[in-house]
């Protein structure tokens, strides 16, 4: 017996105690699906049997399967839910998030129901409360419809509960497979002559009966149309029309949603009571003339329409007065009535119509959301949202939208079918594309990100973001781009050093990663050049400018001049290239902290080092026994000379540029373009051409991780690297975007040389009981913070190179600001 559920809902179990609740649950669901109230009483009382804490039970219950709904996850309640205020509460809370209530009802005999209990030592109450539940379930049946649930299983005995499947369906809005391309029309009104222009104009082929009434029309390459509702009313042929769409749909090449206009066609067509007005009067009067067959279809055909669809992946939706984010793919009268008139401020305006609510100029979501409803004179974005509702029977246009193309296609009304009511208004503005908005990047903030789903900013991570941004970054809008912190690789167990390429190599094998490139880690400070034929900005990856603007300037017009040298201007059609950079040496950004921080501390023990080690040497000479003491003291004094020596290796003086380098590693964006898709020779060569004395190569090393001897040979190029005083090397995947199915993929590890690290961890870290007490470092939200901070700064540059408004850009970019308060070990 199959039992259809939608694949994202809210399942009450109904049923007496021992019917099988449970037991249904477990073989059906997935145990993190299912909320028992047993189980929560004992999560509030430790007694799964104490009936005086159902009251708390429940309310934590309730709570839990809220944040489960809200997360868009499947939820089952097994609980007796026989009485029906118990079902009220749940119907209440489905209702409350939007999705649908699914009951199923194990109707078991009683004396199966009193074995079973007789069987559990902690079911000890007696037959007549299985008597009372059974007979309360009994009265429920047949109104469980009627108290809201939309579906209804009942299972008499146990052979149909044990013979049950459950079979799940996608909710009819749910159309996230159809990847497109679409056509996506707005509101015909009966304008049957404008529609076939505006699909002759797409490129459709009219087909037509014998009477040559068109009957559908066939897309051309693979696309497929969307009407966004209200294809009826006011015009001159609303039979043509549906003729044409119905057709259409029939046939596959479209899709439809319902607008407010076919929900009243169908209630009058049924007889209902309903004001015949806003074209409904020429609707009835043109369907009159057609055949009971005909108008019978039309009845079918609106009733059946889905409120709104989500398609593409959930990147498109389409709805004939629009959807908010929160209501994508949800079903629920509040969503139906949202998608089919909109929301209204309550107010009238001087033409005695509603003055809608502008829920456009808020959006945020990701997806693209097309609606019609409320007529202007252009189609205009608006936060990623666009009304193609041009008017045409009130003599504007015909619009449709080519998907994922972006691109608008109109055709002229023939003449004026209707008299508007109201003016055709004109759209909601848009914002200007770079104006930012506190409200843009304050609270808590989800962000969708195409490569790891949502990240999370919480709202205390945003305010830090905000007060280092307002206070030391550059101008926002010029912040189009944040580099992501990187982990090192996992901490050796070799017994001299922390870090070691051998852990680096297995870890992108392990990941089935078989190519890696190893890039020399330049010692300076990470920057993010973003070079124009006439501007542009260099800042660190915090967002602060590198120099005050008069060097500033000088830098980004050598970085120009080179660019201009490379032909990369020409080569990518640009006139701004986003560069991600290394920029040495270490002291042109961090002298302060060199001097306060590691000068001092190198001074000050190399100072008292060297006097006690002369001390005890004098003692020694004595007969004093020091030696021990003097070994150590000795040990110490090497150890600080090396941690002078090593910070010392990646400072020199500067005048001016003099002296300043700049390693650039990844080309990351150029107008419309990003580059990420490219593998690390490419970026390096492209690279590699801007030529100057201001810029330095990369080395690299291509390794095949499955390949012992390459692998040995990493190993001593990073031997080398570092023996020559190198910080040591940043291994990546070599085709740069890796994903995983099993796990996430670092995009790049560094693999820091032991002298490096003496300036991190001090300079006794090398002392064995140091380096042993090291080893314990965690690195799973070093890790996991890189992860993140990655994914938004891709969907920064897609959205950037996709020419979202700049709001959509620096969300990303903040975020990433936002994340880097995490209370992260900063040595690692």
């Amino acid at each position: 017996m199959e039992l259809k559920i939608p694949d994202f809902c809210l399942v009450v179990l109904i049923g007496a105690s021992g019917s099988g609740k449970s037991t249904f649950a477990r073989e059906h669901f997935a145990p993190t699906q299912v909320l028992s109230s047993d189980f929560f009483r004992g999560l509030v009382a430790d007694d799964e049997n104490d009936q005086s804490a159902s009251a708390a039970a429940f309310e934590a219950l309730y709570f839990v399967a809220g944040k489960r709904l809200d997360a868009g996850r499947t939820t089952v309640v097994d609980a007796t839910n026989v009485q029906r205020g118990d079902r009220a509460q749940l119907v209440e809370l489905a209702r409350h998030h939007d999705v649908l209530p699914v009951a199923i009802v194990l109707d078991v005999p009683e004396e199966v129901c009193l074995a079973r209990n007789a069987a559990r030592p902690d079911r000890d109450f007696g037959a007549h409360v299985v008597r009372r539940q059974r007979t309360a379930l009994r009265k429920s049946v047949k109104s469980l419809g009627r108290e809201g649930f939309r579906r209804v299983h009942v299972l008499r005995g146990a052979s149909e509960v044990d013979s049950a499947r459950i079979v799940t369906e996608r909710l009819r809005n749910d159309l996230r497979h159809e990847k497109g391309p679409f056509d996506v029309i707005g509101d015909v009104h009966g304008c049957r002559a404008e529609l076939e222009d505006l699909l002759v104009a797409l490129g459709y082929r009219l087909v037509r009966d014998e009477a040559g009434r068109p009957v559908d029309a066939v897309p051309p390459g693979g696309r497929r149309a969307a009407f966004v509702g209200d294809l009826v009313d006011r015009g001159p042929d609303t039979p043509g029309v549906l003729r044409l769409v119905m057709g259409m749909v029939e046939a596959g090449h479209a899709f439809a949603v319902c607008g407010n206009h076919e929900q009243k066609l169908v209630r009058a067509l049924r007889g209902r009571d309903v004001q015949v007005k806003h074209g409904l009067a020429e609707s009835l009067a043109q369907l009159a003339a057609e055949p009971a067959e005909f108008r019978e279809r039309v009845e079918r055909f609106c009733d059946d329409l889905v409120a709104h669809y989500v398609l593409d992946g959930g990147d498109l939706v389409i709805a004939h007065a629009g959807l908010p984010e929160r209501y994508h793919g949800r079903a629920s009268g509040r969503v139906r009535d949202f998608a089919l008139y909109g929301d209204t401020t309550g107010e009238t305006d001087e033409y005695g119509l509603p003055v809608r609510y502008p829920w456009a100029t808020e959006y945020r979501g990701r997806a693209t959301v097309l609606y019609g409803h409320t007529p202007t004179p252009e189609a205009e974005w608006v936060n990623n949202t666009m009304c193609l509702d041009t008017g045409v029977v009130f003599g504007g246009k015909l619009t449709a939208l080519r998907y994922p193309e972006r691109e608008v296609v109109s055709v002229p009304a023939r003449e004026t079918w209707y008299e508007p009511v109201r003016p055709l208004a004109a759209a909601e503005p848009e914002r200007e594309a770079d104006v930012l908005e506190l409200t843009d990047v304050t609270g808590r903030r989800t962000i969708e990100t195409a490569y790891r789903g949502r990240v999370t900013v919480r709202p205390e991570q945003a305010a830090s973001a905000l007060e280092v941004m307002s206070r030391f970054a550059v101008d926002p809008r010029r912040l189009l781009y944040l580099p992501p912190t990187m982990p090192p690789t996992a901490t050796s167990r070799r017994p001299d050093v922390l870090e070691h390429p051998e852990d680096a190599f297995a870890e992108y094998r392990d990941a089935g990663v078989r190519q890696v490139i190893c890039q020399e880690k330049h010692m300076g400070s990470r920057a993010v050049v973003h070079v124009t034929r006439d501007s542009g900005v260099v800042h660190t990856r915090t967002g602060r400018a590198f120099f005050d603007p008069p060097l500033g300037e000088q830098l980004l017009a050598r970085v120009r001049e080179a660019v201009s040298s490379a032909g990369l201007w020409q080569e990518f059609d640009t006139d701004w290239l986003l560069l991600d950079t290394e920029l040495m040496p270490w002291n042109a950004k961090a002298t302060g902290l060199i001097k306060e921080q590691y000068a001092a501390v190198g001074a000050a023990a190399t100072g008292a080092l060297t006097a006690a080690v002369d001390t005890l040497g004098a003692a020694a000479g004595r007969g004093v026994d020091v030696a021990r003491l003097l070994a150590r003291t000795a040990s110490r004094l090497t150890n600080a000379t090396r941690y002078r020596a090593a910070y010392q290796r990646y400072c020199w003086p500067t005048d001016g540029l003099e002296g300043v380098r700049i390693a650039p590693f990844q080309l990351l964006a150029a107008r419309g373009r990003t580059f990420h898709d490219r593998d690390h020779l490419w970026h390096l060569e492209v690279l590699g051409r801007l030529a100057g004395e201001l810029f330095s190569r990369t080395r690299y090393l291509v390794v095949d991780t499955t390949d012992e001897e390459q692998v040995a040979a990493g190993v001593r190029w990073w031997e080398s690297l570092t023996a020559d005083g190198g910080e040591g090397m940043v291994v990546k995947p070599l085709a740069n975007l890796v994903r995983d199915g099993r796990r996430p993929v670092q995009p790049a590890v560094k693999v820091r040389g032991r002298e490096y690290l003496r300036i991190i961890y001090g300079p006794d870290y090398t002392e064995p009981e140091n380096l042993e007490r090291l080893r314990g470092r965690a690195l799973g939200a070093k890790r996991s913070l890189a992860l993140r901070e990655h994914a938004l700064g891709l969907e920064a540059l897609e959205r950037l190179a996709r020419g979202e408004p700049l709001w959509r850009v620096h969300e990303c970019v903040f975020a990433v600001l936002a994340l880097e308060s995490e209370p992260v070990d900063p040595r690692l």
